[in-house]
């Protein structure tokens, strides 16, 4: 199973969530950004329907697969 991990970190002059490098928008507060983390952890949790997606990867090659609606991952939060 994927785990997901959110980490609440200082940034732009307050805080913010961040997952895979990518930080989410700057909240006042530190526990402003954990509520939007936990947010969008229980997010990732909510199983959906079977589809086909498509993404690119990092060095630019697209693939195509099919994810399974029951497959969520587990969620994380984390402070750095």
């Amino acid at each position: 199973m994927t785990k997901v991990v959110y980490e609440i970190v200082e940034h732009d002059g307050g805080w913010a969530y961040k997952f895979n490098g990518v930080f989410s928008e700057t909240f006042a507060s530190h526990e402003a950004a954990r509520k939007a983390a936990a947010a969008a952890a229980q997010e990732q949790r909510v199983p959906g329907r079977t589809e086909v997606i498509q993404y690119e990867d990092e060095n630019g090659k697209w693939h195509e697969e099919t994810v399974r609606g029951d497959d969520r991952p587990s969620t994380e939060i984390v402070d750095k």
